[in-house]
C-alpha cells in the first residue's frame, strides 16, 4: 500500500525525521488557507498522486507550455491560481503512463531555500534478505538518468538483521553522500530514524527524493515517498486509514474487499487461477501459445463458492475480456466448490466470452461432472497445455 507525499511526511515528523512544514488541501480554498500558516514568503503546490516525475508531468487539460504539478508561488494568489490549474485536471508523468491520474488533493509547504540536493532511500532488497540503504550525491528528478547512466554514482549499504542499524551505518550514507562536520552527524541522525520508522512501520519503501542541505546549513527531507507490506497491515489500522482507493485500480480495490490478489494486464483471456506460482505459469503459457492474459487473479488455496464467484465476476468486468481460462490444482480447495462456484458466476452475469476449464485434485471428477450438467457452454480441457491452447482457439474462432 502506497500513500501521499503529505502523509509520508507527517509520519516521517512523528520519527523525528526534519521535513518542512506544510499542509494538505482538497480545495482552492484549503490551499489558499495554508499559505496564512506557513512562514513564507515562499511556497510549494504540490500535486498529490501516487507517482513520482510530477515536476516534470504535464496536465492534459492546460496548454503544453504550462507548468507540472511542482510549482512555486510568492503570494496566495498564485498559490489560488496553481491550485486551480492542478484541482480536478489529470496529470501526466513517466511513471503515470498516457492515461495520467487525476489531482484531487494538493500539499502547500514552506519553500526552502536549496544548496544542495541528494537522493536516500530504504528498501527490502530481496536479493540479500535484508533492508538496504541507497544513497547517491545526485538526488533530483533525474536520479533514473543517474542510475542508467552513471551507476557508480549510487551506493548501496545493507543492515544485518540480526544489529538493526548502527552509528556506522549512518556514517557510511555520510561519507557515500560526501558530507562531513555537523552535516555529517545530521546524516546519521536521519539515517536512524528512518530505519526506526520503516521497522516501526513495516515499511517496504522509503524514498527520500530530495535530501537538501539548506540555506541554514540543515538537512531536510523535501520529498518522500513510502509504501508499506500489505501482509503487515492488520498490525497498522492507523496506516490502513491512509488509503487512497481513488489512486487504486477500482477493479483491484474490489478484489482486495474479497482478499483476492488481482492485477489488471493489457490481454484479453481472463485468468482464473489458485497459487501464484500456477497463475505466473498460466499467463506465460498463454503468452506461449500467441495470445496475451488480461490480468493475473489468485483466489488462494482455500477460496469459497462466494470468492471464486466474485472472482468470476471481476474479470468480466473487464470488456477487454473475450475468453477465460480457468486452472485450478484442488488441494486445499476442492474442484466441485471452484465448479460451482464458476456456474454461479457464469449465470449471474450471462456469460457470452468463451470458457475453458482445467481442473486437477480433491474431487475433480465431481467438479467435472458438475460442470458438464450444468448446460452451459463450458469447454473441458485435460491439462494446462491443452487449455492453453483451446482458449486461444476459441478466442479466434469467436473475433
Amino acid at each position: 500500500m502506497n500513500i501521499h507525499e503529505y502523509q509520508a511526511k507527517e509520519l516521517l515528523a512523528k520519527f523525528g525525521v526534519p521535513v518542512p512544514a506544510g499542509h494538505a488541501a482538497m480545495s482552492v480554498e484549503e490551499a489558499v488557507a495554508a499559505t496564512a500558516k506557513l512562514p513564507g514568503p515562499l511556497y510549494v503546490v504540490k500535486a498529490q498522486i501516487h507517482a513520482g516525475g510530477r515536476g516534470k508531468g504535464k496536465f492534459k487539460e492546460l496548454p503544453p507550455e504550462a507548468k507540472g504539478g511542482v510549482r512555486l508561488a510568492k503570494t496566495a494568489d498564485e498559490v489560488r491560481a496553481h491550485a486551480t490549474d492542478m484541482l480536478g485536471n489529470t496529470l501526466v508523468t513517466i511513471q503515470t503512463g498516457p492515461a495520467g491520474k487525476q489531482v484531487n488533493r494538493l500539499y502547500v509547504t514552506d519553500g526552502v531555500d536549496i544548496e544542495k540536493e541528494f537522493y536516500l532511500a530504504m528498501l527490502v532488497d530481496r536479493a540479500t534478505g535484508r533492508i538496504a540503504i541507497v544513497a547517491s550525491t545526485e538526488g533530483g528528478m533525474d536520479i533514473e538518468e543517474v542510475a542508467h547512466h552513471s551507476p557508480e554514482k549510487i551506493h548501496t549499504i545493507t543492515i544485518d538483521p540480526a544489529t538493526g542499524v548502527m552509528p556506522h551505518h549512518g556514517r557510511a550514507v555520510a561519507a557515500a553522500l560526501g558530507l562531513s562536520g555537523d552535516l555529517a552527524k545530521q546524516a546519521e541522525n536521519i539515517t536512524l530514524k528512518l530505519y526506526d520508522a520503516f521497522i516501526g512501520t513495516d515499511a517496504s519503501q522509503m524514498e527520500i527524493n530530495p535530501l537538501a542541505i539548506t540555506g541554514a546549513g540543515a538537512l531536510m527531507v523535501l520529498d518522500a515517498k513510502v509504501g508499506f507490506d500489505s501482509n503487515a497491515l492488520y498490525r497498522h489500522p492507523d496506516l490502513v486509514a491512509l488509503r487512497d482507493l481513488t489512486e487504486e485500480d477500482p477493479a483491484e480495490v474490489e478484489a482486495s474487499k474479497y482478499d483476492l490478489a488481482f492485477i489488471k494486464l493489457d490481454g484479453n483471456i481472463g485468468c482464473l487461477v489458485n497459487g501464484a506460482g500456477l497463475a505466473m505459469a498460466t499467463m506465460d503459457i498463454i503468452k506461449l501459445n500467441g495470445a496475451e492474459p488480461a490480468n493475473f487473479l489468485d483466489v488462494g488455496g482455500g477460496a469459497s463458492k462466494e470468492k471464486v464467484t466474485a472472482a468470476f465476476k471481476l474479470i468480466l468486468q473487464d470488456p477487454a475480456v473475450k475468453g477465460i481460462l480457468v486452472n485450478i490444482f484442488g488441494g486445499i480447495m476442492r474442484c466441485d466448490i471452484i465448479a460451482e462456484g464458476i456456474i454461479a458466476a457464469a449465470k449471474e452475469v450471462s456469460l457470452a466470452v468463451p470458457l475453458v476449464v482445467r481442473l486437477e485434485g480433491t474431487n475433480v471428477e465431481l467438479g467435472k461432472e458438475i460442470l458438464a450438467n450444468s448446460g452451459l457452454p463450458i469447454v473441458s480441457a485435460d491439462n494446462l497445455g491443452d487449455a492453453a491452447a483451446k482458449i486461444v482457439a476459441e478466442v479466434k474462432k469467436a473475433a
